[in-house]
């Protein structure tokens, strides 16, 4: 018994040394291999309220949810921590709400570059490529210049890890919507799916290997509408503009917000009737997390700085720190302080399809 559990052995150990031999052979020894997880780190006020580092390198990360609920502060703060790592921010504003001064605000580093005769800014330059829609019509066009910096990164002349800022799945509609004038999501969605899922998605998440040279990421911000309920006793639900694709083929999804009303609340400085809204608190939850496991529900405060603790000591101390410039528009440097809930337009629900 001993001699043929010995030999079973013995013989199973040389099958082995031949496969090896075999996937060397086929340059297939080192084809399961990774890079260690690493993470462009959000604020710790984020960080706790979730119970994730931030934004997974190497991954999708879908940020969704209702306007003015968070998504950009912390598509901001991810900017902010990618430049400071040395990976190449690359932002995609097709949403056209960028704003320069909001990004300084949050840390961004970029330098003015002036008229000389006039000494207006005309252009802004640093560690970032920035693209709009003055640039990009179609869901197609985002596609070829993803794929463009790509190749760049590959033949050497673009040499870093890069992180993809997409502003925002849903604001652009694909080319045959363009040609037929109509915003047909059907459309749209298919030219995400054929796009993104089958190409530029692919392509993020393959750079995790460890045979590739560089690591990429994609954070984009999706646009939402609320679908009415199939029934009378059933609950709304959250769609996604532009389609799933995004949705199905992301690593981190997080939410802000609710589903049929915004989930905020305004946080306000006032005196004499005259107010200054320098806060919000939002609901934020974590409903996909294939990196860690981990998902979470809460609740954090954001601000034109970045999000802080939903707590009374931390509002207290911005308070504090800030409330000089609340002043200049109070009139005094002592104000009550008032919440009041944010309500989203009378007509939540979406006809889209």
């Amino acid at each position: 018994m001993a001699k043929s559990v010995t030999g079973a052995v013995s013989s199973a150990i040389k099958d082995i040394s031949s496969l090896e031999k075999f996937k060397k052979g086929k340059n297939l020894s080192t084809s399961v291999m990774f890079k260690d997880q690493k993470w462009i780190p959000l604020s710790q006020a984020f960080q706790e309220t979730l119970q994730i580092p931030g934004i997974p390198i190497g991954h999708i990360t879908l940020l969704r949810g209702h306007s003015d609920t968070g998504k950009t502060t912390a598509l901001l703060e991810a900017a902010v921590s990618a430049q400071k790592m040395g990976i190449l921010p690359v932002f995609i504003i097709t949403e056209m709400k960028w704003d320069w001064t909001h990004a300084k605000e949050m840390g961004f580093e970029y330098e003015e570059v002036a008229d000389p005769n006039t000494g207006e800014v005309v252009d802004y330059k640093g560690f970032f490529l920035y693209i709009d829609r003055e640039k990009l019509e179609s869901i197609e066009d985002v596609s070829a210049f993803i794929a463009d910096i790509l190749d760049e990164q590959k033949r050497g002349t673009l040499p870093h890890n890069i992180c993809f800022f997409w502003d925002s799945v849903g604001s652009i509609p694909c080319r045959m919507s363009i040609e037929k004038s109509t915003n047909n999501n059907e459309w749209n969605a298919g030219a995400m799916s054929q796009q993104f899922g089958n190409f530029i998605n692919q392509r993020i998440v393959l750079s995790r290997k460890a045979s590739q040279p560089y690591t990429n990421t994609l954070v984009a911000i999706n646009k939402v509408w609320v679908a009415k309920p199939d029934s009378p006793m059933g609950q709304p639900t959250l769609n996604n503009k532009g389609g799933n694709t995004m949705y199905f083929d992301s690593s981190l999804i997080v939410t802000f917000g609710n589903i049929a009303r915004a989930g905020t609340n305004k946080i306000k400085a006032t005196k004499n009737g005259k107010e200054v809204e320098f806060a919000k608190r939002t609901r934020i939850s974590c409903d996909k997390n294939h990196v860690t496991g981990v998902t979470a529900v809460n609740k954090v405060i954001m601000t034109v700085h970045g999000f802080i603790k939903d707590d009374k000591k931390e509002l207290d101390e911005y308070k504090k720190k800030y409330s000089d410039q609340w002043t200049k528009v109070l009139g005094s440097n002592t104000f009550d302080i008032v919440e009041e809930e944010t309500a989203l337009s009378p007509d939540i629900f979406d006809t889209e399809d």
